[in-house]
């Protein structure tokens, strides 16, 4: 296609978008006499410079003029200088002529009587001189034209005193949907027009495919219950086949006159037919359940489709962004982008987008040198950033790599201290992986200076808290002189996701199956202490082995002597959770957590239904990642000069371990009994400093452990802590009367938590 023909069928979407936004901006206008005026007038601001960058790229000069004159008017009106009344009334009128040039493409290019006086009226009430048709920042007509932005993903100018770099008005837009730009190329590789594209599109807004995934999801849960009864169906005709063969067989040595004896055989017959006709049924019902489930879920597979956006329609804006920002610091920069058209879902769209403006901006400013450093270092002048995308299952992998000057991890350390974000020890405690990923901690900024580009101390945190609050993460790779590598793993769908169903108890909880890197049972002789820290070996290299059920909170633990875990994976680290047992692995539709029981609770991602009526919980696995790291963080100096020696009461293996992986790991030595009567023969033959204890135990639980401890001579004064799951007022109540000096939850047992209670204890 070539670019009059592109600017063509451009044109039609920009009618249509078009129409939309003056929609938008004529609610706003109406709204500007209203106590939410500031807010009105800033969504009208944005939609009014939205549609003056797309008009000036598609050459449409005089919408472009008006657009131009209706936010000074605005801005005169919000600054006092135009009447609030007056205002009003000229901005409505001014949506009116615009809507008259969408449909006169000549008067929207050269303008028209019409256009000409609403602009000198809007003109008069600013105060500000009239914008000529065809200014100076009107690119040429043979500039290829950015794909402008369809209503339900909206093009936004950012505050000032935000940090993201927000392109010119001509590249500050969005794309249009998935499924009309891939007809698009369809239709042009069959020679179709433009036309009879349009007539072959329809825009549809996000959240009726988020209802088409949701449902889809519920509908291939309620055909795998239909697929669990038909096999109930089937096993209870077998029961009856089986009865009626034993009737036939005792029929066969029945000594009966011959008159019954025909009356035997006839139900004879009219058995084997009832069975035969019964065999064909479930045959026929299990083909029919087994062509619905596949039918639903190439509805959802094509429902997951529409949801799609091809990341080329982000990457549009971005070559002009990171040419002005190179431009405004002195810069040379050849951006490349790599495989750009794969999908991406477009409920994420706009947290992909800011994330990515935020990583080119800092490529730019912080990463690539000025072209003078460049040669001294025998580099080219032009630094090179590129964006490399690829699928990894059913992620997605964006990488933002720069040839730069890498990041210093010494240097890392000295701002970190200087802003008070560590303590001097703290940050020589730091090995080089963990001072370069103090790029992400909120605030920090190697920035001296404040710009309109870097240095407010905002921008890593906010990539990551966006990636991970959508289920993916972010791994850093950085060379000092040589540049550094940001990767960004994401879900292509939201919608619908892949898990592993484990069990704990009788609950079960899911995991996204791209976060799983294998499923193992763990020996006795894999496991090893690293640091303090209980491990296992995974393909010959030592992992971080938590139970998950102590870790949530779930009462109780796998009482296996080799206990099933899972390997996950958030970045670079991995971490074996120990679980009760696998249940399967398939596609659910994912909901949010609904109430207040789940809602905000941590570790939680969402619910899922299950064929069987159940609810499968699904857990975020960058916090269990973020937990696991605390738990596993080494022995200070601080902590191991004050040593002391701890009885662990539990009667669960896995909790046993865990606790004691953290007791370990602020520097005390740790014994281990099994229920409270070998507690307290163990406190009785040996001298401790401290005792944990949990609840539920058999022979003798931990409240009667700890009162039996308080009244015993010699032992009374031993401070005991009570670990349990349980954590309603009344428990805790019950703790204190035993005698208890502190009472810690399981779910929310840290390093941090427990080491604050044992300081202020001993």
């Amino acid at each position: 296609m070539d670019t009059e023909s592109l600017k063509k069928s451009l044109l039609s979407k920009f009618q249509e978008v078009s129409a939309d936004r003056l929609q938008k901006i004529q609610l706003g206008i109406l709204d500007l006499e209203k106590p939410t005026a500031d807010q009105a007038a800033d969504e009208v601001a944005r939609e009014l410079h939205t549609m003056k960058g797309e008009a000036r790229m598609l050459g449409l000069a005089a919408i472009g003029q008006l657009a131009h004159a209706a936010e000074d008017v605005l801005r005169a009106e919000r600054d006092g200088r135009a009447a609030t009344e007056v205002a009003t009334d000229l901005l409505l009128r001014a949506c009116d002529t615009i809507s008259d040039l969408l449909e006169d493409t000549e008067g929207a290019q050269s303008g028209t009587p019409a256009s000409q006086e609403m602009v000198e009226a809007l003109t008069a009430a600013s105060g500000h001189a009239p914008p000529a048709i065809g200014g100076a920042k009107a690119p040429s007509r043979t500039a290829i034209p950015v794909v402008p932005v369809v209503p339900e993903v909206e093009a936004t100018v950012e505050e000032p005193a935000e940090p993201v770099y927000v392109p010119p008005p001509a590249a500050a837009v969005s794309p249009p949907p998935p499924a009309p730009a891939r007809a698009a190329k369809a239709e042009h590789e069959e020679g179709h027009s433009p036309k009879a594209l349009a007539d072959r599109s329809i825009r549809v807004n996000v959240e009726v495919l988020d209802s088409l995934g949701l449902l889809a999801g519920d509908l291939l849960v309620e055909s795998a219950r239909g697929r669990l009864r038909a096999s109930e169906v089937e096993a209870l005709l077998q029961r009856f086949s089986r009865l009626g063969d034993r009737f036939l067989k005792l029929a066969e040595h029945l000594n009966v006159p011959n008159q019954m004896r025909n009356d035997l055989e006839r139900i004879e017959g009219d058995l084997h037919m009832l069975r035969d006709d019964a065999f064909r049924f479930v045959r026929r019902n299990g083909d029919g359940i087994e062509t619905l489930h596949g039918n639903l879920a190439m509805m959802a597979d094509h429902v997951a489709e529409a949801r799609l956006v091809p990341l080329s329609t982000v990457f549009d804006a971005f070559p002009r962004a990171v040419r002005d920002i190179a431009r405004a610091q002195g810069k040379e920069v050849d951006l490349v982008i790599e495989n750009a058209d794969l999908g991406v879902d477009r409920s994420m769209l706009a947290d992909v987008r800011d994330a990515l403006v935020h990583l080119l901006r800092n490529g730019v400013d912080h990463g690539l040198e000025t072209p003078d450093e460049r040669r001294m270092l025998g580099k080219p002048a032009a630094g090179r950033l590129r964006i490399r995308v690829r699928a990894d299952g059913d992620m997605l992998s964006i990488e933002v790599d720069d040839d730069g000057r890498g990041m210093d991890p010494q240097k890392l350390r000295e701002v970190a201290v200087r802003k008070g974000l560590l303590t001097e020890s703290q940050a020589a405690a730091l090995s080089e992986r963990e001072a370069i990923e103090l790029v992400f901690r909120a605030g920090f900024s190697t920035r001296q200076e404040i710009t309109d580009i870097s240095g407010r101390g905002v921008g890593m945190d906010v990539v990551k808290k966006k990636v991970e609050s959508l289920g993916g993460s972010v791994g850093i790779v950085s060379r000092l002189g040589r540049g550094s590598a940001i990767t960004l793993r994401l879900p292509q769908s939201l919608a619908l996701m892949k898990v592993l169903l484990v069990r704990l108890g009788d609950d079960v909880y899911g995991m996204p199956a791209a976060d799983v890197v294998a499923v193992m049972r763990v020996k006795p002789e894999d496991r090893m202490e690293v640091f303090g820290t209980l491990a296992v070996k995974h393909r010959g290299k030592p992992t971080a082995l938590v139970g998950l059920g102590p870790l949530l909170g779930v009462n109780g633990g796998n009482r296996f002597d080799k206990p099933p875990a899972v390997v996950v994976r958030h970045g670079d680290d991995l971490a074996a959770l120990v679980v009760d047992g696998f249940v399967d692995e398939r596609e659910v539709a994912v909901k949010p957590c609904g109430g207040e029981f789940l809602k905000g609770a941590a570790f939680i991602a969402g619910t899922a239904a299950l064929e069987d009526g159940r609810i499968a919980v699904l857990l975020h696995v960058p916090d269990i990642m973020t937990e696991v790291r605390r738990m596993a963080r080494p022995v200070t100096q601080g902590q191991a000069a004050k040593r002391l020696r701890v009885l662990l009461v539990d009667d669960s293996p896995i909790a046993r371990a865990t606790e004691s992986a953290l007791v370990k790991a602020l520097g005390h030595t740790v014994d281990e009994a099994q229920d409270g009567e070998e507690g307290y023969l163990k406190a009785q033959s040996q001298q401790y400093d401290l005792i944990l204890s949990d609840v539920q135990m058999p022979r003798l639980d931990g409240f009667s452990l700890t009162r039996r401890l308080k009244s015993t001579v010699g032992l009374s004064r031993i401070p005991v802590i009570i670990l349990s799951s349980l954590a309603s007022p009344e428990d805790r109540r019950r703790g204190a009367e035993a005698g208890a000096d502190a009472y810690l939850v399981k779910g929310e047992l840290g390093v941090e938590s427990l080491a604050q209670t044992i300081d202020r204890l001993t």
